[in-house]
């Protein structure tokens, strides 16, 4: 987050030219006498401005910590307890495990708290809760949790739980219904930082946007950026965006959901619901040349013109209703050192607050010196 878009401030300047100037004009005028360059006393009094610039920079940056634009680690966590707005710490990833039966029973089969299943990669999941195959029923879904916080439990398509690895009797298969998913690390400081800024937000009970937006991203730290929208009075459509531009899948939408339409949250007349937004694909397609005064750089500048068309997509697809715009394109391009761009695509197209743009093809094509 960019310093929520304030100007660089100093507590204590720090420069070391500045800070020997003022030690030899206030010794000449305490003193009355001059210093050569040769002086012993002036050789002292410079020795100290090292020992003054490091004070000062310590006095800058302990001021510093009492700013949420400049505040880090424990420092910004004490920031967020000011708003009542702790930082994420790291999830275990989750999914909805189905306990299946050979057969139906005369008398019901528990599935324990904590039993575990697996795909055979080391990795565990365990039940949250105790679940109950009714007489004569031949399954029960139970939500299961990665045993391991962090991302390390995420991304285990439908049906490849398969191993129940604490056996459990009548039970003959088991699988996942959904992807899992959820598991995030400890909430970096940028991030965290950006939920500070939003907190106030939150102590509204007329649900507004803000707040919504801002009870969502506490959901997961994956979060980068959410959409509220009222297609009819009362009903609120809320639309979470993870990183790099990910889709929330059912099982995260669920946790968004439930910590949304919570009473102390939701308004009482406000009717909750959380779905993935809207992926828009679209296609580049750039010609672009470089300026013969460039030619014996040219082979750096098509790196950087490469990493900028990359940037572009990252920068497209990390933000949703940002239209698809191939001036920001062209103007990456040029910045990266291109002489001349031409955009065959894509063309403009505007976004609802529910969509994120998603690149599809990309062809660079690099037109020579000219």
């Amino acid at each position: 987050m960019a310093k929520l878009n304030l100007p660089d401030i100093e507590f204590a300047a720090k420069d070391s030219a500045t800070i020997e100037a003022e030690i030899i004009v206030e010794f000449t005028a305490e003193t009355n006498e001059s210093l050569a360059d040769g002086d012993p006393r002036k050789k002292m009094l410079q020795a100290e401005v090292p020992i003054i610039v490091g004070q000062r920079a310590y006095i800058d940056r302990s001021a510093k910590m009492n700013l949420l634009a400049y505040a880090e680690g424990d420092f910004l966590d004490h920031l967020g307890a000011l708003v009542d707005c702790p930082r994420t710490q790291a999830t275990a990833a989750t999914t909805t495990e189905r306990f299946s039966l050979s057969a139906a029973r005369p008398s019901s089969v528990t599935i324990a708290k904590g039993k575990r299943v697996a795909a055979g990669d080391g990795v565990f999941f365990a039940t949250m809760a105790e679940g109950i195959i009714p007489a004569g029923s031949l399954y029960v879904d139970v939500k299961v949790q990665c045993t391991t916080a962090g991302t390390a439990g995420n991304d285990y398509a439908a049906d490849t739980l398969t191993t129940l690895a604490d056996p459990i009797p009548y039970i003959a298969s088991v699988a996942n219904l959904t992807k899992s998913e959820g598991g995030t690390d400890r909430e970096e400081d940028d991030p965290y930082r950006e939920r500070i800024h939003e907190a106030p937000e939150s102590f509204s009970v007329a649900g507004p946007e803000g707040a919504y937006i801002f009870w969502a991203k506490t959901a997961s730290s994956s979060i980068i950026d959410v959409a509220v929208d009222s297609l009819s009075p009362g009903c609120i459509t809320i639309y979470p965006l993870l990183n790099d531009g990910e889709l929330p899948g059912a099982e995260l939408l669920a946790s968004v959901l439930a910590i949304c339409s919570a009473d102390d949250v939701r308004p009482l007349t406000d009717n909750v619901s959380a779905d993935a937004p809207t992926r828009v694909t679209y296609n580049i397609d750039v010609t672009y040349y470089i300026d013969k005064a460039n030619e014996s750089t040219a082979a750096s500048i098509q790196e950087a013109v490469n990493a900028a068309v990359a940037a572009y997509q990252v920068w497209q697809r990390t933000k949703l209703g940002r239209g698809i715009d191939p001036s920001e394109l062209s103007h990456r391009m040029k910045k990266a050192g291109a002489s001349r761009v031409v955009v065959v695509a894509p063309a403009y197209a505007a976004l609802t607050k529910s969509q994120v743009a998603k690149e599809d093809t990309v062809t660079i094509n690099y037109g020579g010196i000219e």
